[in-house]
């Protein structure tokens, strides 16, 4: 059972990984199938199923790769003792209150704006935003602090 709680979030993504892989070759299959139709807007339809996949394999890969980047990231942050700590109020639900979390935003931005080029303080930067609900800038500062960390710096 404890098993079962700590790769719980991995076999989500396995199953949701499978069901896509099994859209896509479905998609694959029926654009072969329109291909061999004889109707030449079939064969249109046909040659546009195979861009699906296409794309729907490049995102995939490319979640799955941020995914395992911001993990490895996440371990390294946590080995080293700089993940922020977990002490924000929560609702009953367990959502961590929005103005606890905007006002502790501007001391991650602050440590960044003193330290750009560092990776950890553009993780933690990414871990405010988000838990202030600004998704986009959270993705794109954990994009920016796997970019550094590949660069070394």
């Amino acid at each position: 059972m404890e098993w079962l709680k700590a790769h719980r979030t991995k076999l989500w993504v396995a199953g949701i990984v499978l069901l896509l892989v099994f859209y896509l070759v479905l998609t694959f299959n029926r654009g072969i199938l329109l291909l061999a139709d004889p109707q030449p807007i079939a064969k249109l339809i046909g040659a546009a199923y195979f861009v699906l996949p296409i794309i729907g394999a490049w995102a995939l890969a490319r979640e799955l790769l941020f995914g395992a980047g911001l993990e490895r990231l996440g371990r390294e942050l946590d080995a080293e003792g700089g993940l922020p700590e977990d002490n924000l109020p929560r609702t009953a639900g367990g959502r961590i209150l929005r103005n606890a979390a905007d006002a502790e935003f501007p001391r991650y931005q602050a440590e960044t704006e003193a330290a750009p080029t560092d990776w950890r303080a553009w993780y933690r930067l990414g871990l405010a935003y988000d838990v202030s609900g600004d998704r986009k800038r959270a993705r794109a500062a954990m994009r920016r602090a796997i970019a550094l960390r590949r660069s070394g710096a």
